[in-house]
């Protein structure tokens, strides 16, 4: 590119929304924490797995079952989502607060990495007797 001679019309999103081509043969409900996977470059749910990069929360159920990779797309929001906690030494507490959590499931979110075996949710925002305020 070239630098600007004339006016030009940028184009924005608030940075919230998001569609994304959906992985071969995959299921993703509404309200699943949704990632992309960068081994096939689609997205999936929620898993544990180091090829994994959290994106959001389903906005509605994605069900590509039997489809091709990217037959169909799916709605993700970011934002700060309240999600199931991990148990025993994985669980999250408040003193986890602006660290990162990683992906045990498409609901879950663990304190640790499992030894290298899971990629990173989100932030912690908070923790509460529920589950975990998580930033994706």
């Amino acid at each position: 590119m070239t630098v600007l001679t004339t006016d030009r019309n940028t184009t924005n999103r608030a940075g919230i929304d998001f569609e994304f081509p959906v992985a071969a043969n995959t299921k993703i409900f509404a309200g699943a924490i949704a990632a992309i996977d960068t081994a096939t470059a689609t997205a999936t749910k929620g898993g544990t797995a180091t090829t994994l990069k959290a994106v959001g929360i389903a906005q509605a159920t994605a069900d590509n079952t039997g489809g091709a990779a990217g037959a169909i797309r799916v709605r993700v929001r970011r934002g700060v989502w309240h999600v199931a906690n991990s148990a025993a030494a994985d669980q999250i507490t408040l003193a986890d607060v602006n660290t990162d959590c990683y992906l045990v499931d498409d609901q879950t979110v663990a304190k640790t990495n499992g030894g290298n075996t899971r990629s990173i949710a989100g932030k912690v925002r908070d923790v509460d007797e529920t589950g975990v305020w998580v930033e994706f």
